[in-house]
């Protein structure tokens, strides 16, 4: 900086000298965005479901915690780990880790981006009762959000935005009751680790500006609606993001209506942390297996069905919020 300065001047000088005017200074180019690359989130999915269904308690979801952590920290972000017991609706005692990337931790204007990553255990919506007690490869129901994120964490270490963002990757959202249980149907029981998080946040006292939750944001032919708990406690945010969507040529995949509300993640970021947050969620209605897309809770929600140009409208939207954000 101190040698443009020296340069410039000089070269004023001599222009002055000679008599001529000084050239008119015009204020410098605001900087372009980095570049989400679909490809670069699409291997992050896939080397999740590499490690297979990323169930709780079991190999696979603690070899992934660490590779997700080795992620964060490879990509330049101060990290955290919870590592965490919950009990779940059925009874069973889960060994769970909320895994945390900062970036611009000093700064006091923060935003979270944020995802589950556990796999759900029973693949209990899937057409052929053979698969309800199988494990589910989760590749949009969890890895896509998180892929979608380490990507933006790539382009963070690259190029920092104004403000500090948190990339937390949230455990035990998925072992919640199916609709063929018969006893009370409660809330709590699911976004056990979303709610872990909200009650022991990794810093003292913290505070985030909004949050955006990433959940199923790969499937084919998916697209999103402003869902409804999103809209009543964030809808600023809401506005923000579907107008950056509608801003870059993506209002087929963030359609311009309302959808119906869920019971996700950021419902307990809103209620528990009290912080705005609102949820990028698929919402199908003239799907017949289910509003979230075909491929939701069943054996067939593999890599196989991720589609990158899904994830290049969620990442370079959100690369659009994030870098345009102001302290």
């Amino acid at each position: 900086m101190k040698k443009s300065a020296i340069i410039l001047s000089v070269l004023f000088m001599a222009l002055s000298c000679g008599g001529r005017k000084a050239p008119q200074t015009t204020a410098p180019a605001a900087k372009e965005t980095p570049q989400f690359c679909a490809d670069s989130a699409f291997n992050y999915i896939k080397a999740q479901t590499d490690f297979g269904p990323r169930v709780p308690n079991t190999d696979a979801h603690y070899r992934c915690s660490v590779w997700l952590t080795a992620q964060l920290s490879k990509l330049g972000a101060k990290t955290y780990v919870q590592g965490f017991e919950t009990m779940t609706f059925d009874n069973t005692k889960l060994q769970c880790y909320n895994i945390i990337g900062s970036y611009n931790p000093e700064s006091t204007t923060r935003i979270i981006l944020c995802s589950h990553w556990d796999s759900r255990p029973w693949a209990d919506n899937d057409p052929d009762p053979a698969n309800w007690t199988k494990p589910v490869d989760a590749a949009n129901d969890g890895a896509s959000g998180v892929g979608v994120i380490l990507e933006i964490a790539r382009l963070m270490q690259k190029q920092a935005p104004q403000i500090g963002v948190d990339c937390i990757f949230l455990d035990a959202e998925d072992w919640g009751p199916g609709d063929s249980y018969q006893g009370q149907h409660l809330e709590t029981w699911w976004g056990l680790g979303t709610q872990h998080w909200a009650k022991n946040p990794h810093v003292e006292g913290y505070r985030a500006r909004y949050a955006i939750l990433l959940d199923m944001v790969g499937g084919k032919g998916a697209s999103f609606c402003r869902e409804g708990y999103s809209v009543r406690f964030g809808r600023p945010i809401v506005e923000k993001v579907w107008g950056a969507a509608r801003k870059l040529g993506f209002s087929s995949i963030f359609k311009p209506v309302d959808g119906g509300y869920v019971t996700d993640d950021h419902y307990f970021i809103n209620t528990m942390a009290r912080i705005p947050a609102i949820d990028i969620v698929p919402y199908l209605p003239g799907c017949e297996e289910s509003s979230f897309g075909p491929t939701w809770h069943t054996v067939s929600d593999n890599i196989d069905n991720i589609d990158k140009n899904v994830l290049e409208a969620v990442g370079k939207t959100l690369i659009e919020v994030i870098y345009n954000e102001k302290p």
